[in-house]
């Protein structure tokens, strides 16, 4: 079966939640998103249940005729903090916090982090066999996830875009291949 992760959307900044809507760039990247991947032949639509996801999911869901099933266990390790600062924000604000990041020097569990991923999503490749499933999730979730397929310690390795679109091949054998990473030619301006 091919499983296709998309991040969410650009959201708005937020101090008192860490879970806030897409900002208005985030929409928009929505709906490019949408349009991108239009031509998919897609059998379930899949979103974690903070808004950023669901409200990045919506517009694909709409024009390819499905609903959107939450997930809490595809949720961003962040779901509990009191506030969102996306990352590019957080690199240029407070470098030294991002790179901590990037390197494992932070308060997450990523271990037990992965571990809640790969099993919501090994468990949504056992209920599709041979059909494409569209996950609408988190930078971190694409991150252990890939992490996982590729053989290797669970850690926050690489930057997904916004809207960027992540593929890989899962076999019934148990073979997970990685197709693509960070697609995301529909973001590039009109014309």
């Amino acid at each position: 079966m091919e499983l296709i992760l998309v991040r969410h959307g650009l959201p708005e900044r937020r101090d008192d939640t860490a879970d806030p809507p897409l900002s208005a760039e985030g929409h928009d990247q929505a709906r490019r998103v949408a349009a991108w991947l239009a031509e998919e032949a897609v059998d379930a639509v899949y979103a974690s249940t903070m808004q950023r996801a669901k409200q990045t999911a919506e517009p694909f869901a709409a024009q390819a005729g499905h609903r959107v099933t939450c997930h809490d266990g595809i949720c961003e390790f962040d779901r509990d903090a009191g506030a969102y600062v996306p990352m590019e924000v957080l690199k240029r604000e407070d470098y030294a916090a991002w790179l901590r990041m990037g390197t494992g020097e932070h308060k997450v569990d990523i271990a037990s982090f992965q571990a809640t991923v790969v099993e919501t999503l090994e468990a949504l490749v056992q209920a599709h066999p041979g059909q494409r499933v569209v996950v609408f999730c988190h930078g971190g979730v694409i991150n252990v996830w890939t992490a996982h397929v590729l053989g290797m310690a669970p850690r926050l390795f690489f930057e997904p875009d916004y809207t960027s679109v992540h593929r890989y091949m899962c076999a019934r054998s148990g073979q997970r291949n990685v197709v693509s990473l960070n697609e995301r030619a529909h973001l590039r301006a009109a014309g």
